[in-house]
């Protein structure tokens, strides 16, 4: 799986966790040179306290389009630090 925004693939890997339609990729499988920290949170009642990423490409900037759960709750461990996108970041095969 790809994921790409602004025709730059931002992550890639043969080993993503599907959970609720949404592909999390695994920690190592980014290019860590798109992305920055966020101050963004939310919380799922069920998979925890989600921190974001903010994604920068060629100049541009998509405020919080990755998360992630840092420590995951007990029932989603199986993601936990794994990168979701969302936000116009496309995820394909």
């Amino acid at each position: 799986m790809k994921a790409i925004w602004k025709d730059t693939v931002i992550a890639e890997s043969d080993e993503t966790v599907i959970v609720e339609g949404n592909h999390y990729f695994p920690p190592e499988s980014i290019y860590s040179q798109y992305f920055r920290d966020s101050e963004e949170h939310s919380v799922c009642i069920w998979k925890g306290t989600a921190s974001y990423y903010d994604i920068l490409v060629n100049g541009e900037v998509l405020e919080g389009g990755a998360w992630f759960y840092p420590e995951a709750s007990p029932a989603a461990k199986r993601i936990e630090g794994y990168i979701a996108f969302w936000r116009g970041v496309r995820v394909v095969p």
